[in-house]
């Protein structure tokens, strides 16, 4: 149903800033911009960084991770920690370095990825929820599939076209937290069947230009983009 993950747009108090942050700690320079709004290759997604302003806004102290082949993440935590206070995670298969951007989201970049590039892709978003099992089953209409759960049923990690963490409110790895009224865009073979899937839970769902936007029981927009 969903084939891809195309962009995760954040919410930026000072737009020059957050350009700044990421022009020089990511190495990224802008892929388009226009009023009120930056965008960033990172890899076969787009990052967006948004001035606060008409909805969806873009999320606010979202935890998201990038991905970076397995050889060129001792380079990502040598240029980084000369920067931050990194904390380090070894997940067994891989390891992932944290920092936080100037608005309070938590960057994590993975060793994972796969290819030439320097960042390969956001592959997770941590998505905060209210009621758990509501958004399991939301999500799983879009054809995400549970691959995990926390302790008492705090969390679910999710697989699709990235992987979703959805929490209750907590902090996680180096105090992440869970992002609020995040917008994510994902590809769609049928963006009118995928919100069809989700239509009698969704609290709103409209078409624009990029295909058809739904907002979820937690107040997250996901737009379903055919293109």
């Amino acid at each position: 149903m969903l084939t891809g993950f195309d962009r995760l747009a954040l919410e930026a108090k000072y737009l020059d800033r957050a350009r700044e942050f990421y022009a020089t700690h990511l190495d990224r320079a802008p892929s388009r911009e226009t009023d009120g709004e930056v965008a960033f290759d990172v890899g076969g997604s787009e990052l967006v960084l948004r001035e606060p302003g008409a909805v969806p806004r873009g999320g606010v102290h979202t935890h998201y991770a990038l991905a970076t082949p397995p050889e060129r993440y001792d380079a990502w935590y040598d240029r980084l920690s000369a920067s931050f206070d990194l904390v380090e995670f070894d997940f067994g298969a891989t390891t992932s370095l944290y920092f936080y951007d100037p608005d309070g989201n938590c960057v994590e970049i993975g060793g994972c990825g796969a290819g030439d590039a320097d960042l390969t892709g956001v592959f997770e978003v941590a998505l905060e929820v209210e009621d758990l099992a509501r958004a399991e089953s939301f999500y799983r209409a879009l054809g995400f599939e549970v691959v995990d759960r926390g302790d008492q049923r705090r969390r679910t990690r999710l697989s699709g076209p990235i992987a979703l963490e959805l929490w209750e409110p907590q902090l996680g790895i180096a105090d992440a937290r869970g992002g609020l009224h995040a917008d994510l865009t994902f590809a769609a073979e049928d963006p009118s069947a995928a919100a069809e899937a989700v239509r009698d839970d969704a609290c709103a769902l409209r078409e624009v230009e990029a295909g058809v936007r739904v907002r979820d029981p937690d107040g997250h927009y996901l737009t379903f983009s055919g293109a």
